[in-house]
């Protein structure tokens, strides 16, 4: 039986996963930060669990929405694109999403909200989570988003 290593060692595509990561957090970021933020100006009594799905699925949409486009100006069909945004990224998002509200709990004390003692920490592990699954995605099947 022969076993293959998988190369964790290659530059490029750590780097090109990174882009992807990063643009991945953008279009998440938006729709997972202003679901939070709407909550807290408009003071609507809602549950944190509540809260907490509508954004990471916010985060999802505008994530998916995102990529779509970016995949749309790159000269791909809409179809096309919306399929690869929704395919290939999907897993990494969802990841993402959790992990970030996960941290804005730990930070805020359970309360959510856009506290600037967790919105970076919220970035930070928004990116680092999916990283290494899009950089093996990458890796191993060749496919990026972007």
């Amino acid at each position: 039986m022969k076993t293959t290593t998988f190369d964790w060692s290659c530059k490029n595509t750590w780097k090109q996963s990174a882009k992807n990561t990063a643009w991945c957090l953008l279009g998440c970021a938006i729709g997972d930060f202003g679901t939070i933020l709407f909550f807290q100006l408009t003071e609507i009594p809602f549950p944190v669990l509540g809260i907490m799905t509508l954004a990471i699925i916010n985060g999802l949409v505008t994530s998916v929405m995102l990529e779509t486009a970016i995949l749309v100006r790159a000269q791909m069909d809409f179809k096309n694109a919306l399929s690869t945004a929704l395919g290939m990224s999907f897993i990494g998002m969802l990841m993402m999403e959790i992990a970030m509200e996960t941290t804005d709990l730990i930070f805020t004390g359970g309360r959510l909200g856009l506290d600037p003692i967790a919105v970076i920490p919220m970035l930070i592990v928004g990116f680092l989570t999916p990283w290494p699954y899009n950089y093996w995605r990458l890796k191993k099947y060749g496919m990026a988003c972007h």
